[in-house]
């Protein structure tokens, strides 16, 4: 578990988190809205080398990255506006992964067996108004996380 005090902390952990990103990596964002998650990610783009604004994926649903501008191919996905399952097939998310990496929100959308080798955090909103970031992470991140 880590306590994130402020909208700098979560970027942080998401820079070093993206300095860690490599292809074929999951991570799946969990948390209610307000939460954290698309600063987190927009932290995770930055430590892979994204120097713009990052928009939050929500209305989009897959907003790719691509070198230069990023030091490897990544998605970040919003599944917020997916209602049937059956869509997901369609966003080409498999794809991703074989030469990128993939951030995701609103992970719960998708068959829990997809991010069984995924680092999966879940952000919470805590009385103090800071966040707790807890995690569990897949086999491909066990000398990567937690962070030191």
């Amino acid at each position: 578990m880590m306590i994130l005090d402020d909208e700098q902390a979560t970027l942080d952990v998401g820079r070093k988190l993206g300095a860690l990103l490599r292809a074929g990596d999951k991570i799946a964002l969990r948390g209610t809205l307000g939460a954290g998650k698309t600063t987190l990610a927009r932290g995770i783009l930055e430590g892979l080398g994204f120097g713009e604004e990052v928009p939050s994926p929500t209305f989009a649903i897959v907003q790719p990255y691509e070198p230069p501008e990023t030091r490897i191919p990544v998605a970040h996905v919003d599944l917020y506006r997916i209602e049937d399952a059956e869509e997901i097939p369609e966003l080409g998310l498999e794809d991703a992964l074989i030469d990128g990496a993939m951030i995701v929100e609103w992970p719960d959308r998708m068959p829990d067996s997809f991010w069984t080798d995924a680092l999966n955090i879940e952000l919470e909103i805590t009385g103090e108004g800071n966040r707790q970031l807890t995690w569990t992470a897949g086999d491909a991140w066990k000398d990567r996380w937690p962070l030191t």
